[in-house]
């Protein structure tokens, strides 16, 4: 599995969302990869245009698992999988 957290720098909700999404993913042994999708945009202009107005983004496998704060219960019920 993997688990993508979408941020832009200076976002308060990004910085939140990744304290609390690394322990959980630490604990199931999956890393977070974290992508500012501002410094992404050079290379993936699609990814800000879809997801910049909702920052943060939770992927999982690719695809959006929730958005705005992490959803504790739901992200272990899929990592458990």
């Amino acid at each position: 599995m993997v688990v993508t957290l979408l941020t832009r720098a200076g976002c308060s909700a990004c910085a939140r969302a990744q304290a609390e999404l690394t322990p959980i993913c630490d604990e199931f042994g999956v890393a977070v990869e974290v992508v500012d999708v501002d410094a992404a945009a050079a290379h993936d202009p699609e990814l800000r245009m879809e997801f910049g107005d909702r920052l943060p983004v939770v992927l999982l496998d690719g695809e959006e698992h929730g958005y705005g704060e992490v959803d504790e219960a739901r992200l272990r019920a899929d990592l458990a999988r």
